[in-house]
């Protein structure tokens, strides 16, 4: 039937035939399926990711209070001071050796009360020392004194309490075990420390934000937060904390007895045991970016430290404030900036030599590999085969093997750039000479070139503006890998943020590293492109 009888037939008629033959028009039973079949399996394929990845277990079983704080490490940091109550009744307040607020920190949201009281050091040791002391010279036992030498006394009467045997030379002075003022019971109470008087924190009160504080006493902390408050029993015989009443919602304690965690949201977080408070207080920001708590500078506004480097009068009296100001910086202890920026410089300077060695040595086996440009089916399948053979082993590894055989630092991340770029630009150099236009190389063979110059003008043209795109494509991407490869030992920051990572603590230190290398990548990549759409360009015109 021709398409002009089709188009001649009315609607009637056309339905008229559907019904007559309905084999014709109805849809197969595949075809009709298709769109179950499809959305079943992909169910299914959903549902055995879910069971053999254990996803379900791993979603129930994550400690979500932990990612929630490494996130907010990222762009906040952590004061920690630590109340430890004794067994007098005093606080004692201190903080972690290396505290944000400096070797004297004073923060002004903590709020101490002070007051005077007697204390006698170490009471506990000296009881033990005098009840140990009782014990060796009042019971029977078995030595190496002989009875009744002079100053050994440990047999009957008044000084002793029974019966010893021994092999000391008699009459030897000076050897009383006695528990008289001259035995060891008297020179444990001499020994004895004396009570003292001295200034101690009696209370203090700890703000977490509006409305929320900590108030620490030495039998009970009351915790605020918002209209609620959570009062806890320091049970010190015991060692126990009981808490008045039923556990707010942002309050735990897993254990009966045990320590009460209680949370402020972003504000932080304070653990309470019957012995000790421990406070984590969070602050948004980046805490001593610019001077650490050791530079004269530390603490002071934008305009104080202007006014210090302007200056006439020297901080130190070898360099200028000025120079003295940007080695505080430079050297700053928290945030190592010289080091991170050279460990990013040797970074790009990784991906660059890499990525333009790789490129040179690709460029003249690319001809080889080449089909159409080498005709001989040999040396083809030896280059591509050798190609193969050095991308088919990711970058990750080789940086593994060159870090071993050169030890670590830049020259194990270049070569494992290098290696692994040889291989993957020369299978695309290669690919792109055997796809050339042959009229063009043969117009230039017609006119009697030689066989280089045919390469030259016939071949060139063509394929060097797509090499040097790709090679640029290639620049850019590893200046990513050469940070992945440097965790691994092969140099660069990649190192480095390894280094912090694995310290758990210092999470703004890696925000910092990734804030500096996606800044990094941003601009290559803009430089790439810029440099590739040029290229193209000149192509297309």
């Amino acid at each position: 039937m021709s398409a002009t009888t089709v188009s001649s037939l009315s609607a009637a008629d056309i339905d008229d035939i559907a019904r007559r033959n309905p084999q014709v028009f109805a849809p197969s039973f595949w075809r009709r399926a298709r769109p179950v079949l499809i959305v079943s399996a992909a169910v299914l394929y959903a549902l055995y990711c879910w069971w053999f990845f254990a996803i379900g277990k791993v979603l129930g079983e994550a400690n979500w209070d932990i990612a929630g704080n490494y996130l907010a490490d990222w762009i906040s940091y952590e004061v920690r001071p630590d109340f430890e109550i004794a067994g007098d009744g005093a606080i004692i307040l201190s903080f972690p050796r290396f505290s944000p607020l400096g070797s004297n920190p004073d923060p002004d949201w903590i709020t101490v009360t002070k007051t005077r009281m007697m204390r006698g050091g170490e009471p506990e040791k000296a009881a033990a020392a005098q009840a140990s002391s009782s014990t060796s010279s009042g019971s029977s036992g078995f030595g190496f004194m002989v009875p009744d030498a002079k100053g050994t006394s440990t047999g009957e009467g008044p000084a002793s309490g029974g019966s010893s045997f021994g092999f000391m030379v008699p009459d030897a002075q000076g050897t009383s075990t006695g528990s008289g003022p001259q035995g060891r019971n008297g020179e444990a109470a001499a020994a004895a420390p004396q009570a003292v008087e001295e200034e101690v924190i009696a209370s203090a009160v700890v703000t977490m934000g509006s409305g929320e504080r900590i108030e620490i006493a030495p039998r009970e902390v009351r915790v605020l937060r918002g209209d609620e408050t959570l009062v806890l029993k320091l049970d010190h015989a015991n060692e126990r904390v009981e808490a008045e009443g039923a556990l707010p919602e942002w309050a735990s304690q897993k254990l009966e007895g045990g320590k009460v965690i209680a949370r402020f949201g972003f504000s932080g977080r304070v653990e309470v045991r019957h012995d000790d408070v421990k406070v984590r207080h969070r602050f948004l920001g980046w805490e001593n970016f610019v001077f650490d708590a050791n530079s004269p500078f530390w603490g002071k506004s934008f305009g104080e430290v202007a006014s210090m480097i302007m200056s006439d009068e020297r901080i130190d009296p070898d360099r200028s404030n000025l120079s003295l100001a940007w080695n505080n910086i430079l050297y700053n202890a928290d945030w190592q900036h010289l080091d991170v920026w050279t460990k990013l410089l040797q970074t790009i300077v990784m991906a660059f030599v890499g990525t333009l060695f790789a490129a040179i040595i690709a460029f003249p086996l690319a001809f080889i590999a080449a089909r159409n440009i080498t005709r001989s089916r040999v040396m083809n399948q030896i280059i591509k085969r050798f190609f193969d053979f050095q991308r088919s082993v990711d970058m990750f590894i080789w940086a593994l093997f060159f870090t071993r055989a050169f030890g670590p630092g830049p020259l194990a991340g270049i070569s494992a750039i290098f290696f692994t770029d040889t291989g993957t630009l020369g299978k695309l150099y290669s690919e792109s000479l055997e796809n050339i236009d042959d009229k063009q190389r043969e117009g230039v063979k017609s006119v009697g070139a030689s066989p280089m110059a045919v390469q030259r003008y016939g071949v060139l043209p063509q394929v060097l503006p797509l090499f040097a795109s790709q090679a640029l494509y290639f620049w850019e991407s590893n200046t990513r890998s050469a940070t992945i490869i440097g965790a691994v030992g092969a140099g660069g920051i990649g190192l480095k943020l390894w280094e912090a990572m694995r310290t758990n603590q210092d999470w703004e230190n890696v925000a910092y590293m990734v804030l500096l290398i996606l800044l990094v990548v941003f601009v290559f990549d803009n430089i790439s492109n810029a440099l590739r759409s040029r290229l193209m360009g000149k192509t297309r015109a």
